[in-house]
């Protein structure tokens, strides 16, 4: 909680309480918090705690993953994957396989890597299907712009939860804001996702990552409407410590530049193109996301 109130040196406090304790659940956070910090050498302290000890080592290693896909890095964030992957069934933890699985296919959607992404979900799908798999696994077709699969999988969760909050307030909205978006519906897009601005900074399990406000971005920016757009993705910016590493922290600073091009703000437009090129200064070259990025700030020159 404090991590996610940014306020890290009492989220740091609380972690030394939990080693006294030998409380063992604070290790991931420990790592967010390091990573928020920029400290490396912290993060690769808890990986090093975290290898070899069934129920954490698949966590961590899923957390480094994402590490590196918000910098870009893909292939080695593949690499990780696949390794958290493998230590969860080595300890017959099929769905938290299936969650890592379907938490890779979500950043390769979101940077264009479409079949990628696809195979993932099929793959983590085949391994087990509990609700809250599926919900992630919807949201994840519905960015890949697998629409028909999607709103199926939405509507046939909606219809078993229909007063379930964080589902009906958060995800459900999502959902079909992105499916919306594929149908190039923004104006219904808008009104769905409008729905979880009362949730969005709030923590709903399995993924906390600022979707409903990254993805009403792209609906503004879809619908011509720039300094909506930017308001969105800056608030993504803003609250990194509750998206902390993954991709959709990196990737708003892109947007927030396409958002301020939109607006005729071009000197901020390229400070935030270069604030997105600096996190991505290292990224894998073949990145569909990232080749449109270059080409755009090309044009800005």
């Amino acid at each position: 909680m404090y991590t996610s109130l940014n306020r890290l040196d009492e989220a740091k406090a609380v972690y030394e309480q939990a080693l006294v304790r030998k409380l063992e659940g604070v290790h991931p956070q420990r790592y967010a918090v390091a990573f928020l910090e920029g400290d490396g050498g912290e993060m690769q302290r808890q990986q090093a705690w975290a290898m070899g000890r069934s129920g954490w080592e698949d966590s961590l290693l899923s957390m480094h993953s994402d590490t590196q896909a918000y910098a870009g890095r893909f292939m080695k964030a593949r690499e990780l994957s696949i390794q958290a992957v493998d230590a969860a069934k080595r300890n017959d933890q099929k769905e938290t396989a299936a969650l890592w699985l379907l938490n890779a296919a979500l950043r390769e959607a979101e940077v264009g890597n479409l079949v990628q992404a696809r195979e993932q979900i099929k793959s983590a799908l085949s391994l087990t299907s509990t609700r809250d798999l599926q919900v992630v696994a919807a949201l994840a077709l519905a960015r890949t712009g697998d629409t028909v699969k999607a709103q199926t999988m939405v509507d046939e969760l909606s219809k078993r939860w229909p007063l379930n909050t964080m589902l009906n307030g958060y995800w459900f909205p999502t959902i079909r804001a992105a499916i919306e978006l594929n149908r190039k519906q923004i104006d219904k897009a808008v009104d769905f996702v409008r729905v979880a601005s009362t949730y969005e900074l709030g923590q709903p399990f399995p993924l906390s990552t600022l979707y409903p406000a990254y993805v009403r971005g792209e609906a503004y920016l879809k619908a011509g409407e720039g300094p909506n757009a930017v308001r969105e993705f800056q608030k993504v910016i803003d609250h990194h410590n509750i998206v902390v590493n993954f991709v959709l922290g990196s990737l708003s600073h892109l947007q927030l530049g396409r958002a301020k091009a939109m607006s005729g703000d071009r000197e901020g437009a390229r400070n935030a193109y270069q604030d997105f090129f600096t996190l991505w200064k290292d990224a894998d070259p073949d990145i569909p996301i990232f080749i449109a990025a270059k080409a755009e700030y090309a044009k800005l020159q």
